[in-house]
């Protein structure tokens, strides 16, 4: 397995703190000082770290973070060799955190530190994650009507009634980042993922979002279509993967009895009513989903034979032990 940390900042691991701020950041070499100031303001008081994951920056960014490190203790830096993409870059902050509470935000200063003192309060009152809202945000309409389109799909289709899935700034319990784990594009279903696990007190605060200050945006439209076909894969994965014929099986029925009635109503004409049959699409028609649906049957049994040969299997999340 690629080895994805080449660097990581050294600091006092004698005592742990209570929050874990965690930055994905890539060629924000302008905005990390300011975003490193403002934090410390925000979380006056509090014991806290800063963990600043360089994925695969080509500016300074990496000389800001070492920097910082050197003035301030509580700022950690991760960096990884290459680009990786915002949920491995999440997934290696969230092995490094050491705090009780965990908060993720966007390097680019459009997120306010200032809302993470309420929102580590709302996990103190019994929330699990606490995911923010853009209620009024400072993007460009190529940016904020496939936004809404996305989370409208995405709300239906999991079942959570959060408003904005893809806000950077979320806050979770440090159970719920030693759970789950990203890859991919799945920074944007972290709520799906902990409610999956059993931390289904998913609550949502609206937030401050600020027009851009420095650099441009990263991500383009494509991180959409993206983020739909991982949703896709998501949801095949987890209501199916343990019970392929399930899914297989359903369609491969249908096919059947649709394949079945056609061939058997042609039969019909041809017996008792002497019909020719061999200038008919209806014919091909009938062969074409019977064929169809005993493939859908074999795959499924082929999945069925390849989870009962499986020995790694997913361990189950507990929630506590007596």
């Amino acid at each position: 397995m690629e080895e994805k940390k080449s660097d990581i900042g050294e600091s006092d691991k004698s005592g742990s703190p209570e929050v874990s701020v965690v930055i994905p950041l890539l060629n924000e070499e302008s905005s990390l000082r300011e975003l490193a100031q403002l934090i410390g303001k925000a979380l006056q008081g509090t014991a806290y770290e800063i963990v600043f994951v360089d994925d695969g920056s080509t500016d300074g960014s990496w000389g800001v973070i070492r920097e910082l490190h050197a003035l301030n203790p509580n700022v950690r830096g991760i960096r990884l060799r290459r680009n990786y993409g915002k949920s491995d870059a999440l997934q290696a902050g969230f092995e490094e955190v050491r705090g009780k509470y965990v908060v993720t935000m966007d390097a680019d200063l459009q997120d306010d530190p200032n809302e993470i003192p309420e929102m580590i309060e709302m996990l103190k009152g019994g929330s699990d994650l606490v995911s923010g809202w853009k209620k009024v945000r400072h993007d460009p309409i190529t940016k904020t009507v496939p936004s809404r389109f996305f989370n409208a799909v995405t709300r239906w289709t999991t079942g959570i009634r959060l408003h904005d899935f893809n806000c950077g700034l979320k806050a979770y319990h440090r159970k719920v980042t030693d759970e789950i784990y990203l890859y991919g594009e799945l920074h944007r279903y972290v709520p799906l993922l902990a409610k999956w696990k059993g931390f289904g007190n998913i609550s949502e605060k609206p937030v401050k979002h600020h027009a851009r200050k420095y650099g441009k945006t990263k991500f383009g439209l494509s991180r959409f279509l993206n983020g739909f076909l991982d949703l896709v894969t998501l949801l095949f994965v987890n209501r199916y993967m343990q019970r392929p014929m399930h899914f297989f099986g359903l369609f491969g029925v249908i096919f059947l009895i649709a394949g079945v009635a056609i061939s058997g109503y042609l039969a019909v004409m041809k017996i008792f009513y002497g019909e020719n049959l061999g200038d008919r699409p209806l014919l091909f028609l009938g062969i074409l989903l019977i064929v169809v649906g005993v493939q859908f049957f074999s795959i499924g049994f082929l999945g069925e034979m390849i989870n009962k040969g499986q020995v790694d299997r997913q361990k189950p999340s507990i929630a506590s032990i007596l």
